[in-house]
């Protein structure tokens, strides 16, 4: 109801728009515009079924510049509620003023107000009581109030908006210059720091504009995501789930950015009018548009150095490479490009090296090439992984392992076995040399010249033979004919989640993995413990235990922290600021939406408290506000042990593991987290021997 009064005040062209509510809209929803009007026949003609003034020919139905034009909105209110509206349009000297109640015209008579409308809906359901009984809460209905004029709010910063809940005015935009300063009225400062500029996309598919939070902002749910379709605001999971993938491998799985997004798309590329509340869309190229959102946040990530430039470079084509080179080789000289084919590969860069070496010393030359060859020097395939059942290599291919291995510490590329045979030949012709110099020296000082011609020949021949397969395997960088070993065998079938009845006292720790996970021991076999979710656990079971002692621990803050509510955390605050003081928070409301925090819980960093309150205020959304106390207690408990309980990628002392894993076993669920995530996985004895075939 309220979606579709604010959506005629914007087609309507006005520059200011007022809302107001009483108990959630069931008492009083009033919305005023200063808009162009209407004049008293089209006032009249508006509360009937079907009819639009948004419609002048067919081909507009394949052209919906505006927010809305089914023509029922009015009819349906005034059939269901007490209705006034008060218009008047520019230059006529009084408006009119319309009263329908229950679908039945009450009055109509001439009224005052400046150009625009102003539509009051009383009573809703008043006679439908089964209907007005299946309301939902106040607090949920104001949830929804406040995100509606939020979001419209963001859509159109050239247009005022104010909104007043029972008397208090929850939301206040002036006329903005543009989305960013709109985003400072609504979010404040804070928020606007941690947001990077978006911009992207193609005009024949669809323009990408807006925001999206760096990384470090990270939210639980997607209720931070704000997107729009030609200035509509939707909720497309088309958009939504190609916003995230474009945040693919920088946020963890199960959270999501905030985003402030905005599509132009050609309106015959569109269709709006897919869903009755017309929060859906449906796009032409579905697929053109998912492209066109997830490049242009990449593009987004990569501008503020989240992402590698190099992972935003498209693959080049065959074609494009082969055109690359042929430029690069042009612009040489013929001796660049001979020597750029014939190293290593056909590499240009090879062939420009080698022209520069020829332009400096012997000593200059020598070091640059040393410097080359420790810049070209590519890593050598390391070995995948191997086989149960594989057969040990032959004794030429250990020596050439040894080889290749202190090859790379030294920096210069393996040897061959072929160049290894003709050294080791090289160094019996020199130590037979040797010792045939030896023997010469004290039994035959009268060597033949012709026995010692044919002993140089074959010590150079073996010389040149080791240089030539050594140069050979060099340039290549590695053996052509070794294979790959083959992969190794995974259990990871075989690891499966604990039962609760399966969990023994006598767990021994091990060691930390990655810093994150506990290796650990009992007597079925290994354990594999995750350190956040087990941590997650026992404060999740502490702060349960808290609400029926009523004791929470908490520390002051030396300075309160403030911060500014949205509009729809504001409106969620009320409801949870009683729950949360039970937990150690110590929170007061100062003016406006501004929330001061002067306590948090003792176990919470003072760092994470902003984080999660805002976490918390956010994930109470109209269902959840409306559910049991139980459930939101359990969401608050929840979110503060997440926050409060340590991290991936914190190194744990022994005695921290022993700690940790003996709390565990005396939690109410040790197996699981909060959130239903498996704190524990086992790997038995017998899976651990029947991966290794045994019997």
């Amino acid at each position: 109801m309220a979606k579709e009064l604010v959506e005629n005040s914007i087609d309507a062209g006005a520059r200011r728009i007022e809302v107001e509510v009483e108990a959630g809209g069931r008492r009083l929803l009033r919305v005023s515009d200063d808009g162009d009007g209407m004049t008293q026949d089209d006032a009249l003609l508006a509360f009937e079924r079907h009819a639009t003034s948004k419609i002048s020919t067919a081909d507009d139905l394949n052209n919906i510049s505006t927010l809305g034009f089914r023509g029922e909105a009015l009819a349906s209110i005034a059939s269901v509620a007490r209705v006034e509206l008060v218009t008047q349009t520019e230059g006529e000297a009084e408006g009119t003023r319309v009263a329908i109640e229950g679908g039945r015209m009450r009055d109509v008579k001439p009224a005052a107000r400046p150009r625009g409308t102003t539509i009051t809906v009383r009573d809703l359901f008043f006679n439908i009581p089964a209907r007005r009984k299946f309301l939902r809460s106040e607090a949920t209905e104001s949830f929804h109030l406040t995100s509606l004029v939020t979001h419209y709010a963001l859509a159109h910063p050239e247009i005022a908006f104010v909104l007043t809940n029972n008397g208090r005015e929850s939301l206040r935009a002036a006329v903005a210059a543009n989305l960013r300063e709109r985003a400072y009225q609504i979010f404040g400062a804070e928020f606007l720091d941690s947001l990077l500029e978006v911009g992207g996309g193609h005009n024949q598919v669809a323009r990408v504009s807006g925001y999206v939070s760096a990384p470090r902002e990270r939210r639980t749910t997607r209720d931070a995501q704000y997107l729009f379709v030609n200035g509509r605001y939707v909720r497309d999971r088309l958009v939504s789930r190609a916003l995230g993938e474009g945040y693919r491998t920088v946020l963890p799985q199960g959270v999501y950015p905030a985003a402030l997004l905005f599509l132009e798309v050609p309106l015959e590329e569109v269709d709006v009018n897919v869903h009755p509340a017309k929060t859906e869309v449906r796009f032409r190229r579905a697929a053109a548009v998912a492209d066109a959102v997830r490049e242009a946040v990449r593009a987004a990530l990569a501008a503020g150095g989240y992402v590698r430039l190099t992972d935003e470079q498209d693959v080049r084509t065959p074609s494009a490479q082969h055109a690359n080179s042929r430029d690069d080789l042009s612009t040489g000289a013929p001796g660049e490009m001979a020597a750029g084919w014939n190293a290593a590969g056909g590499s240009s860069d090879a062939a420009r090296e080698s022209s520069n070496l020829g332009a400096v010393g012997d000593d200059d030359r020598a070091s640059v090439g040393a410097e080359r060859g420790a810049r070209v020097q590519t890593p050598r395939p390391q070995q995948e992984s191997i086989e149960f059942g594989f057969t040990p290599p032959p004794d030429d291919e250990l020596l050439l392992a040894t080889e290749e291995f202190a090859a790379r510490a030294s920096g210069m590329p393996p040897l061959m076995p072929a160049a290894l045979d003709a050294i080791a030949r090289n160094a019996e012709v020199t130590s037979q040399e040797g010792r045939e110099e030896s023997l010469a020296g004290r039994d035959a000082p009268d060597a033949s010249p012709a026995a010692l011609a044919g002993e140089a020949a074959t010590r150079h021949r073996a010389q040149d033979e080791s240089a030539a397969l050594t140069g050979a395997t060099g340039a290549g960088g590695a053996n052509p004919s070794r294979t790959p070993l083959p992969p190794l065998n995974s259990i990871a079938g075989a690891m499966y989640e604990v039962e609760v009845e399966s969990v023994s006292n006598n767990i021994r720790p091990l060691y930390q993995l990655e810093e994150s996970y506990i290796i650990a021991i009992d007597a079925e076999g290994m354990l594999l413990i995750d350190q956040h979710a087990a941590h997650e656990r026992i404060l999740f079971d502490k702060y349960r235990k808290l609400e029926e002692t009523r004791a929470a621990e908490s520390q002051q803050l030396l300075m309160p922290e403030t911060f500014d509510l949205t509009p729809a955390q504001a409106a969620a605050f009320d409801t949870v600021a009683a729950e949360l003081e039970t937990y150690g928070f110590s929170l007061m409301r100062l003016s406006g939406r501004t929330v001061a925090i002067k306590a948090v819980p003792a176990d919470l960093p003072a760092s994470e408290a902003r984080n999660m309150l805002a976490e918390i205020l956010e994930t109470v959304d109209a269902e959840r506000r409306g559910a049991a106390r139980e459930t939101l207690r359990e969401r608050v408990a929840a979110s503060l042990a997440c926050h409060a309980a340590i991290k991936v990628n914190m190194p744990l002392a022994p005695e921290k593991m022993r700690w940790l894993i003996d709390r565990l076993l005396t939690t109410s669920s040790p197996t699981t987290c909060p959130h239903g995530r498996p704190a524990i996985l086992r790997l038995t004895t017998r899976d651990i021997e029947r991966g290794f075939h045994r019997p």
